[in-house]
């Protein structure tokens, strides 16, 4: 069970303790999904042969049918090209997350989870609109205030509405504060620990909060004395990599450094999306910083809630590949547009 961060016991999930060991963590996962048992398990496709013609591994994981690559591959196909219909195809047929960034959300959330119900698969949200957003970054932005955000998260909540579903909590937040970039810090981990407190009170999220990548916060104490206080133990773990691309066993290790600060047994999922070719190795490329849309990146292992990894209890694909990191460089788009050129090159030939 829970506590909350005035010490009251919160509503126990529905998916069973988060702590336990790797058979109990197993055991939630498997239940959260319950809806989607009797599907066959997804397993890893190796790069070399994502944008082959075979099909995609079933999923557990939502896969929204209109989603921009899909939309991209039928396009290219009506022009008869071929072999980049089946690259976007090779993209908009895995699950992907849903980005949350403001405006009206119980809606939204509801007409997702509504979707993906009768899919009987489990949809992927992330909550990107805490104030103070990104830190001057590509993408800017947030609610204007803590109470409006406050106000948006329970209109997450409730769209939410007792429906299994994964919510990664504010991508670069709680690093954004370890690394002092924010002007409020203390403002800022009271927020991520209410929005935490507020999506576990659903009783059927599983709720991870973002805690970056290896190659962002290098003390790791420091870090997990962060996420203690943005409200960890009211989760069931952290997220790592998203939008980023850094290779998945460069997380293992930086996650099991982190969970043993934490103690040793707090999970964690990993963003395979785009981390096939690891992080690009120059700091700048073509004058704006290597995280920006580099190139020469690929795709990473599917999705998969049954990674075989110790303390990780899933990989996903929480940026959408092909979308924008934003306009670093002449002629890119909008940071968060679907790029159909970037998408096809993330995919090997």
């Amino acid at each position: 069970m829970r506590t909350s961060p005035a010490g009251r016991s919160a509503s126990p999930r529905a998916t069973g303790p988060r702590r336990g060991g790797v058979a109990a963590a197993g055991v939630a996962l498997a239940l959260l999904l319950g809806g989607c048992s009797d599907q066959p398990t997804p397993q890893p496709v190796p790069p070399e042969v994502v944008g082959s013609a075979l099909p995609p591994a079933p999923s557990v994981f939502f896969v929204d049918p209109n989603n921009p690559a899909e939309a991209a591959a039928r396009r290219q196909a009506s022009r008869g090209r071929t072999a980049e219909a089946e690259a976007l195809r090779a993209i908009g047929s895995r699950p992907t997350a849903k980005w949350l960034t403001g405006g009206p959300a119980r809606d939204v959330v509801d007409a997702f989870l509504g979707q993906a119900a009768i899919a009987g698969q489990t949809p992927i949200l992330v909550v990107h609109n805490v104030p103070q957003r990104d830190c001057g970054r590509q993408g800017e932005g947030g609610a204007r205030t803590g109470a409006e955000y406050q106000s948006w998260i329970r209109e997450v909540a409730a769209g939410i509405a007792g429906r299994p579903v994964i919510v990664i909590v504010e991508p670069g937040a709680l690093p954004d504060a370890v690394a002092g970039c924010v002007r409020d810090v203390e403002g800022r981990l009271a927020l991520l620990r209410d929005a935490v407190a507020v999506l576990a009170s659903t009783g059927t999220a599983r709720v991870y909060l973002d805690a970056g990548h290896p190659g962002w916060i290098a003390d790791v104490e420091a870090l997990a004395a962060g996420l203690r206080r943005a409200g960890v133990e009211e989760a069931d773990g952290f997220a790592l990599n998203v939008a980023n691309f850094e290779r998945t066993e460069s997380n293992v290790t930086y996650g099991h450094r982190i969970s043993d600060a934490l103690g040793g047994e707090t999970r964690f999922v990993i963003d395979t999306s785009r981390n096939g070719n690891g992080p690009h190795p120059a700091a700048k490329v073509e004058g704006a910083p290597s995280w920006c849309n580099p190139p020469g990146r690929a795709v990473g292992e599917d999705p998969t809630a049954q990674p075989g990894l110790p303390r990780v209890d899933a990989l996903l694909w929480i940026k959408y590949p092909g979308e924008s990191d934003g306009d670093c460089r002449p002629g890119e788009p909008a940071s968060g547009k679907f790029w159909p050129e970037y998408a096809i090159s993330l995919i090997p030939d």
